[in-house]
């Protein structure tokens, strides 16, 4: 038997059916959501608790109504004290600092910027009240006595909402709002008349107005129409801004970075690595109808904060997978689009949820390995390697206290002199961050704690010089192969960059017997195996300047190897590098181990820029190179460094390689 349902079922309802309906009367959820949910409660209402489609259901009303929705914290706009966080967190990266700077300078500026309204009437009175109490809230204002004035005043200057009559001669309040589509069309109008009807209502909004007053006007309905109008243009405005991409090898501070912009602003932060990322459901979430369905990982994580506007870092962006499970990074250009964002739809909610005011900042160690389009969305920031000399301040002001306080030392009398930093730099690290620097401090720290405990005579005053380092540490790790290698026939030194920074190589080369063959090894890539075959053809085509047989490759092979075999190596930074070894081989004339070399070449011989260069030059430095060549296209490039990156280093610029085969290669032959 069937029975229909009375007016008083309501009241039999579950507690937790009742609660969740007050929760969403209270919720003040956007419009379609608030539909969206109240259908899916009408659904449950009909819906037996023994079934699973109940909990499935009641779980995702409860996940709606928790979401931040229209939570967010207030932005901390002084940029003062932004500077102050920025200094006091970290050492050097001036440029980068500068830029962020200058990023939260420009949202400064767009959130404290007056709007500007222009009141249209042709009754004095109306115009006068609309503008007394517009520049009481905060707003510039403007009038204009008929549409064709208005229509002047908005070629003159831009406004951000119009308030116009409807009812005007010459021009109506309708001719205008078709005009002003027209001509400003990111400027929003609000229709004001004492003759409201609904058919010109619906006529008005049809044609574009952004809402519909009648008069005698409610003061607080105006105020309140005009603030949400003038709030909702400055937020698309404000998340039109790019999304920072922070690049460079791994240690230099960009996750912390991302962290002092957060604190600068006083907004949430939140990190999320991407990691090895490979199945998209986990930034866009699973649709219902999976068994165990869960939202992504955006929305679950501002679920967790309560607020829709955090600090949002996407860490490792160039380390994301692709599969059969899909391509997260597509997913990512809608999140990162401020276009698209504001209708973001997870599979779990299958409602937009609006991420324009997160802030995204991605890192990524080497951007040239993003997808096109989503390279474009991003403004990149590089982050360069450290010098010595900014390595050894961050140690004595950042990594020691913090390292001291972590081991009990820091109420102890412990005195780590500049040279044994330095030492510990120099001997047992070779990076460009400095993330093995603090496990070597950390290192140092653990011993002096254990002879703080075996010697408590000793306990009181700890000192640590350079041949503590030794004691403690161990023999170095790292030598300056560079400055204390031997000149060789067929090896020339190389710089080039890689995700972790800048690196030295040795190009070796050696001929046989053979049979016209170029023989490469070393895990080269396609561009590093072209470069040896453009190097090869420029010396077979230059032997008689060069001083070599032009027969040198009749009945012979030529082996090109570039060290540590198990790593593989891309790009064009070696190609002069591999001319200089061939040539060194076949003239007989050892080339320089402290000459080091970067550049493309062509097969005329001219040396083309490359980049990177701050962090090859601070690899030279580690290396003890003491001559480093480059393609005289860089020379802007070494112009804009600081004298610490270029210090001890003679730096030639030359245009072809011809130029530089006397200052690379010894004089005579061995």
């Amino acid at each position: 038997m069937f029975f229909r349902k009375t007016e008083e079922e309501p009241a039999k309802l579950s507690p937790e059916l009742q609660e969740l309906r007050a929760a969403l009367a209270k919720a003040n959820l956007p419009e379609a959501v608030a539909a969206v949910a109240k259908k899916e409660l009408e659904r449950l209402e009909k819906t037996d608790p023994s079934v699973a489609e109940y909990s499935i259901g009641l779980n995702y009303l409860e996940f709606l109504l928790g979401l931040p929705w229209n939570r967010s914290t207030d932005d901390n706009l002084d940029l003062g004290n932004a500077e102050i966080i920025l200094e006091r967190r970290h050492y050097g990266l001036r440029p980068v600092k500068e830029r962020v700077l200058e990023f939260l300078a420009g949202r400064t500026l767009c959130s404290l910027q007056a709007s500007r309204v222009l009141v249209v009437d042709d009754e004095e009175i109306a115009r006068t009240n609309l503008e007394y109490i517009l520049r009481k809230d905060g707003y510039q204002v403007a009038t204009a006595a008929s549409g064709l004035e208005a229509l002047d005043r908005l070629k003159e200057q831009d406004f951000d909402l119009v308030l116009t009559d409807l009812k005007m001669e010459k021009m109506d309040g309708l001719q205008l709002l078709e005009s002003v589509k027209q001509t400003a069309p990111a400027t929003d109008i609000i229709m004001i008349t004492g003759y409201a009807t609904v058919a010109t209502a619906v006529d008005a909004l049809r044609k574009g107005a952004a809402h519909y007053l009648s008069k005698p006007i409610n003061l607080d309905e105006l105020r309140s129409s005009v603030r949400e109008i003038i709030d909702k243009k400055r937020h698309f405005q404000l998340s039109q801004g790019p999304v920072l991409c922070f690049a460079g090898p791994p240690g230099t501070g960009k996750t912390s970075i991302g962290q002092a912009v957060a604190e600068a602003l006083g907004r949430k932060f939140v990190r999320l690595s991407l990691a090895g990322l490979r199945d998209e459901a986990e930034l866009r979430g699973h649709r219902r109808t999976y068994v165990g369905a869960m939202p992504g990982r955006i929305i679950n994580e501002l679920r967790r904060l309560e607020v829709n506007n955090p600090v949002f870092m996407l860490d490792e962006i160039d380390k994301i997978g692709q599969d059969f499970r899909g391509d997260p990074a597509s997913v990512l250009l809608e999140i990162l689009d401020p276009e698209q964002n504001r209708h973001f739809v997870d599979h779990y909610l299958d409602v937009p949820f609006d991420l324009s005011r997160v802030m995204f900042i991605a890192t990524a160690n080497i951007v040239e390995t993003l997808p096109a389009p989503l390279l474009d969305r991003l403004e990149v920031i590089q982050f360069s390697g450290y010098t010595e000399h900014e390595k050894k301040e961050i140690a004595k002001k950042f990594l020691l206290p913090k390292q001291l306080r972590t081991h009990g030392l820091a109420n102890l009398a412990v005195e780590v002199a500049d040279d044994a930093v330095v030492k510990v730099i120099r001997d047992y690290t070779r990076e460009a961050g400095l993330r093995q620097l603090e496990r070597e401090l950390a290192t140092i720290c653990r011993k002096l704690a254990r002879l703080a405990l075996q010697n408590k005579s000793a306990a009181g005053s700890l000192a640590v010089d350079e041949l503590m380092v030794e004691k403690l540490l161990g023999p170095r790790k790292f030598t300056h192969e560079a400055a204390e290698g031997e000149n060789r026939v067929g090896v020339a030194t190389g710089l080039v960059w890689t995700e972790f920074g800048g690196e030295i190589i040795f190009v070796e080369a050696t001929r046989m017997k053979g049979v016209r063959q170029l023989i490469l090894t070393g895990s080269l890539g396609d561009v590093l195996r072209e470069s040896a075959q453009t190097a090869l053809s420029y010396v077979r085509s230059h032997a008689r300047e060069l001083g070599i047989d032009p027969d040198f490759f009749k009945e012979s092979d030529i082996h090109i190897h570039i060290p540590s075999g198990a790593i593989p190596k891309e790009g064009p930074s070696a190609g002069v590098t591999i001319a200089m070894a061939l040539i060194s081989l076949l003239t007989g004339r050892p080339a320089r181990r402290a000459a080091a070399l970067s550049g493309e070449m062509t097969l005329n011989g001219r040396l083309l820029p490359v980049s990177g260069i701050r962090e090859k030059l601070l690899a030279a430095q580690r290396a003890g190179v003491t001559t480093v060549i480059l393609p005289q296209g860089n020379e802007v490039d070494v112009r804009s460094l600081g004298d610490e990156v270029k210090e001890g280093l003679e730096i030639i610029m030359a245009e072809e390689v011809g130029q530089i085969v006397d200052k690379v290669l010894l004089a005579e032959p061995q």
